[in-house]
């Protein structure tokens, strides 16, 4: 018996032609043809070995299409013991579904009506602690790089019918697999019409993880700042879907995008709603001074030095001289070395393996900074200021806004070296401009501080009680407000004695 690849080659089908020959030329390609003995049947099995299980196929597929009454291919899904089964006679399918780990089962006597039987590998890594957004409260669990663990963890937290879950395949190559969620009744449906329309409107050939979503369907694809907001905590996404946002997951990452953010989103730890929520003012507050702090101290102590002696208190002026006294560099160009010392040894960190890391991080950090002060090339003051910037850019809950961070340090410091406190707040200007002119999603990036919503600032620097936070935040426009009835919620329930 001939197979069909070689039945097609034969007669010359152009359309399907190509494909074929590029297909049968993989070395994981392979066809088996068996005959069965009950209905005097032959049939084949196609299938890519890199993709399926073969354990599923022995068990499942080939004892079923042997041991029973098997006549045509409508009869699979009768005596195959598989949910997801595929009949048609369109051969297009074949290529695509090959390549997501279908069986192909062929009849001689049919060879132009196809059957599809799932029986895909599922190779993947269990759920994991989280690494990157650690709490010491709260659930343990982060997602994984397969979407449907991604899609059971959020689902089993919200467990309701209005939980809708639409799903695309984006990449010309890669094929990947998209699911975008959003709860019906109380998600914007503008902002759902529109995240469904960005991402069926992406042409790209290989999207392998959700940052290259981040990049393509950002409103401004030009800016430092993230406009998506990534977390690996399944709790994180649940909330905020509750609230009205969308949550996009991409297979093959370990992360889901949520949409539309504000600037506020990324200085706030989800173990915030687990502490007393003035515990948890306090950590926001402390992350947003933190953060000030980091951008600002090395360009304020360049200004300073360069351009406004005379803001110097007296008693720091002779610690400072002192310092200086034998740093034969200008601050501009002691506290770019520092910089720049200072992002080699957290990106040399970072690439290393865990433990050679953490060794050349300290170690590193350690030496350089001792010997340059021994050498003279930088003052003691500024070692102190740049390590303790670099500590407090830390305490940003998510990573790719400490990059961003990282960032503006620099052209801080070079417009204090050009016009000192003048040139900070002209580059402050730039910077607050940028961010409200700025939008996720359509939505203002800085609200609630601009456009101003007392209701929203409820959940900013300051995270208000439970109590007080009846409604849903308004720049996200749900069709539902209301999270609770906060009447109801007040009323008084102890048992009158």
């Amino acid at each position: 018996m001939k197979s069909w690849f070689q039945n097609k080659r034969a007669q010359g089908d152009t359309k399907q032609e190509n494909w074929i020959q590029t297909l049968a030329k993989s070395e994981d390609l392979k066809q088996t043809f068996y005959n069965n003995q009950k209905t005097n049947i032959r049939f084949s099995l196609t299938f890519l070995t890199t993709l399926v299980d073969e354990k599923i196929i022995e068990q499942s597929i080939l004892t079923s299409l042997l041991d029973n009454d098997f006549h045509s291919i409508d009869d699979l899904k009768r005596i195959v013991p598989i949910g997801d089964i595929q009949t048609c006679n369109d051969p297009s399918k074949i290529e695509e579904n090959l390549c997501n780990g279908y069986v192909l089962v062929t009849i001689e006597t049919e060879e132009q009506y196809f059957g599809f039987i799932a029986a895909k590998k599922e190779i993947g890594r269990g759920i994991t602690s989280p690494e990157v957004e650690i709490s010491v409260i709260g659930p343990k669990e982060a997602f994984v790089e397969s979407i449907a663990t991604n899609l059971n963890l959020i689902r089993r937290r919200l467990p309701v019918k209005e939980l809708i879950i639409e799903e695309f395949t984006i990449g010309s190559l890669s094929k990947t697999k998209i699911a975008f969620l959003h709860m019906e009744g109380i998600t914007n449906q503008e902002n759902v019409n529109t995240v469904r329309q960005r991402l069926k409107d992406v042409e790209f050939d290989a999207v392998t993880d959700s940052s290259y979503i981040v990049q393509i369907i950002s409103d401004n694809s030009n800016s430092p700042f993230p406009q998506l907001l990534d977390t690996e905590r399944p709790d994180r996404v649940a909330a905020v879907l509750a609230e009205g946002m969308i949550a996009i997951c991409v297979d093959g990452s370990p992360q889901v995008l949520l949409t539309p953010t504000t600037l506020v989103d990324f200085f706030s730890s989800f173990e915030d709603y687990y502490l007393n929520w003035i515990i948890a003012s306090f950590f926001r507050l402390l992350r947003v001074s933190a953060v000030t702090f980091s951008i600002m101290v090395t360009p304020l102590y360049v200004a300073v030095l360069t351009y406004h002696y005379e803001i110097i208190p007296h008693d720091l002026l002779s610690t400072l001289i002192t310092s200086r006294r034998i740093v034969p560099l200008p601050p501009v160009l002691e506290a770019i070395i520092l910089e720049l010392t200072i992002e080699l040894l957290r990106e040399a960190g970072a690439r290393l393996p865990t433990k050679v890391g953490q060794t050349i991080g300290i170690v590193g950090g350690i030496v350089i900074g001792t010997a340059s002060v021994e050498a003279g090339l930088t003052s003691n003051v500024l070692l102190i200021l740049v390590a303790l910037a670099a500590l407090a850019s830390f305490t940003t809950p998510i990573y790719k806004m400490s990059n961003t961070i990282r960032l503006l340090r620099f052209p801080f410091l070079f417009f204090a070296y050009l016009w000192g406190l003048v040139g900070i707040v002209f580059c402050l200007c730039i910077l607050l401009t940028h961010l409200i002119r700025l939008t996720s999603l359509g939505r203002p990036f800085l609200e609630p501080f601009y456009p101003t919503r007392w209701t929203d600032l409820q959940d900013s620097l300051i995270r208000f009680p439970f109590k007080e936070r009846a409604m849903r935040p308004q720049y996200l426009r749900t069709e539902k407000p209301y999270r609770y009835s906060k009447k109801k919620a007040s009323i008084k329930k102890d048992i009158d004695e």
